[in-house]
C-alpha cells in the first residue's frame, strides 16, 4: 500500500513542504513561506501548522530540521532561538495533528536524498548555516554539526561559509573559502563524494584541484525534502 509522506524542510530563511508519494513524486503543490523572527518555538510550531494545513490528505510527516534531532527532541538551533534547546517538536505536533512523525537534522534528510549509497560520502548544506551529513556506503552518521568546528583561525566553517558571511566578504571571496573547506574536510574524510546542496549551492563557482574535480557534486535544494522518505523508508 503506497502512503503519502507530508515532506517539511524547516530553514532559517524558510519553510518548505510537499506530499511525496512513496517513488519520490510529488502529490501536491511545493509550499513555502519566510522563517518568522524571532524563531522561538511556539512561533515556528504555529507556522508549521498554518503550513500543514493548506496541504491536502497526508498519512505520515517527514520534517528536517536545522539543529541535532535526538527522538524527536531538538538540541540547539542557533539560526532559530535558544529556546528550542530540549524541545521535543516530535511529541507537541504529533498531539495537535494525530499522524505519525519522524524528525531529523535537515542536512541528514538532504543527504538521504543525495547520496548514492556507496563509499564515504559527505553532504554540506550551504544556506543560513553550515550543515553537514556523513555516510558510509549508505548508512548515516547521524547528527554531525562540522559547521560549529574550527576552519579558519578562531572561525568556524559557519562563520565562514554561511549567510552572514556571504553578505560581509561578498560571492568571490566566498568561493574561495569553500574551495579551501573542500580541500580541508577532503583531508579529514577522504570522502568518495562530496554533495553541496542548500539555497546558496546556486552560487558555487570554486577552482580545484585536479584530484578533488570528480568528487564534488552540486545538488538540488529539493532534496531537503524528498530526502524525507528516507526517515520512513530506513528506520
Amino acid at each position: 500500500m503506497s502512503l503519502l509522506t507530508l515532506a517539511i524542510d524547516v530553514g532559517g530563511s524558510s519553510i518548505k513542504s510537499i506530499i511525496l508519494r512513496d517513488d519520490g513524486t510529488a502529490a501536491s503543490e511545493r509550499s513555502q513561506i519566510p522563517t518568522a523572527h524571532p524563531a522561538t518555538p511556539d512561533i515556528i510550531v504555529s507556522q508549521l501548522l498554518d503550513l500543514i494545513n493548506i496541504q491536502g490528505d497526508y498519512d505520515r510527516i517527514a520534517i528536517g530540521f536545522p539543529s541535532v534531532v535526538e527522538n524527536g527532541i531538538t538540541r540547539g538551533a542557533i539560526n532559530l532561538h535558544p529556546d528550542w534547546d530540549g524541545f521535543n517538536l516530535a511529541e507537541v505536533l504529533q498531539n495537535k495533528l494525530g499522524k505519525p512523525i519522524r524528525i531529523a537534522n535537515d542536512a541528514d534528510v538532504q543527504g538521504c536524498g543525495a547520496i548514492s549509497g556507496q563509499g564515504v560520502e559527505l553532504v554540506v548544506t550551504l544556506g543560513t548555516g553550515f550543515g553537514s551529513s556523513l555516510f558510509l556506503d549508505g548508512k548515516l552518521l547521524p547528527n554531525l554539526e562540522l559547521g560549529q568546528h574550527i576552519f579558519r583561525d578562531r572561525d568556524t566553517y559557519e562563520d565562514c561559509l554561511g549567510q552572514a558571511a556571504l553578505d560581509r566578504i561578498g560571492v568571490e571571496i566566498w568561493n574561495i573559502q569553500l574551495a579551501e573547506a573542500i580541500a580541508s574536510l577532503y583531508k579529514l574524510f577522504n570522502f568518495d563524494k562530496i554533495y553541496l546542496g542548500g539555497g546558496n549551492s546556486r552560487l558555487v563557482k570554486v577552482e580545484l584541484p585536479p584530484n578533488l574535480s570528480n568528487k564534488v557534486a552540486i545538488v538540488s535544494n529539493d532534496l531537503g525534502l524528498i530526502g524525507g522518505l528516507a526517515l520512513w523508508r530506513f528506520s
